[in-house]
């Protein structure tokens, strides 16, 4: 990881809080955008990596990698099509506030693959932040019975997301973010478009409808490809475990996004609120027991 001053770091954590807020906004797009989720994530890739091709052209950037790294960026972004296919499927079969509620475990995901992927100590405050959130989602799995299928695909995603995250976090110290974004997003496209062959998944079911075109353009340019070199770009400054922590404020931008627009509000049972409240507050809190344990290292 590239060492670090705190000017570095704030403007990194202000382009990670930026990105974030727009990634809360997908989950609206997803909720509007009326084709299957597979579809909705094919026409995203294919926007994002093409807006990517075309920045590069006239930029006139040079992004070619060495084959070890194109087929490493290529599978990784079968994990990241999968990581979207999962988490659009889950706002269908729930609503958005669950299914990003469910995105914030990961946190627990990452504490848990980051020291096995990375070879590095387990921390027992990592650890316990992700036996907190883990008894959040117990809370809203209790309460929220009728979204069992949801919460299940939204864990799937979080999964997912919590793997790529780590294995660019590897990837960022040695390739251009936009780079890692292009092949990855391009990988995607690829894998998706095997599966939709396979599937025989190229129907008439994939016509857009005007509206639908709209949205798909604003998520896979400013939502995806935007975003996404963003949120890679600040890992060189910016441990996984950070990332994802920070990531999990997803639900707060996107919960309330969700009142605006649909009225999410009504639809959620207190044991949602409870779950929700103590991820949430693990969020907020780590960061400040994390400085508290960094100062009285320091004492010692």
């Amino acid at each position: 990881m590239a060492q670090n001053t705190p000017s570095t770091l704030n403007k990194n954590l202000i382009i990670l809080h930026f990105t974030v807020f727009v990634w809360g906004f997908t989950g609206i797009l997803g909720a509007l955008i009326t084709i299957s989720a597979v579809q909705l994530v094919w026409f995203r890739v294919l926007i994002a990596f093409l807006s990517l091709f075309l920045y590069f052209k006239f930029n006139k950037t040079d992004f070619k990698v060495d084959r070890k790294t194109l087929i490493k960026l290529v599978f990784t972004g079968a994990i990241v099509g999968g990581h979207w296919i999962l988490f659009f499927a889950a706002i269908k079969l729930s609503t958005v506030a669950v299914t990003l509620v469910c995105l914030s475990s990961i946190t627990l995901f990452t504490a848990i693959f980051e020291p096995i992927i990375n070879k590095k100590s387990i921390s027992k405050l990592e650890i316990l932040a992700g036996l907190l959130i883990i008894t959040g989602i117990v809370l809203i799995f209790k309460f929220e019975g009728r979204y069992t299928k949801g919460i299940i695909t939204g864990l799937a995603s979080a999964v997912c997301a919590s793997l790529f995250s780590i294995i660019n976090s590897r990837q960022v110290q040695k390739v251009q973010a936009p780079v890692i974004a292009f092949y990855e997003l391009s990988g995607a496209f690829v894998w998706i478009s095997i599966y939709l062959f396979i599937t025989s998944g190229y129907t008439r079911a994939m016509l857009l409808k005007p509206a639908d075109i709209g949205y798909l353009v604003l998520l896979g340019t400013v939502c995806t490809s935007l975003a996404y070199v963003a949120g890679v770009s600040v890992m060189r400054e910016l441990s996984a475990f950070r990332v994802a922590l920070i990531t999990n404020l997803e639900p707060v931008y996107g919960i309330i996004l969700s009142f605006i627009f649909f009225g999410d509000i009504n639809k959620m049972t207190l044991g949602f609120w409870g779950g929700a409240l103590l991820i949430l507050s693990t969020i907020f809190l780590y960061p400040v027991a994390r400085k508290q344990i960094t100062q009285r290292k320091s004492r010692a």
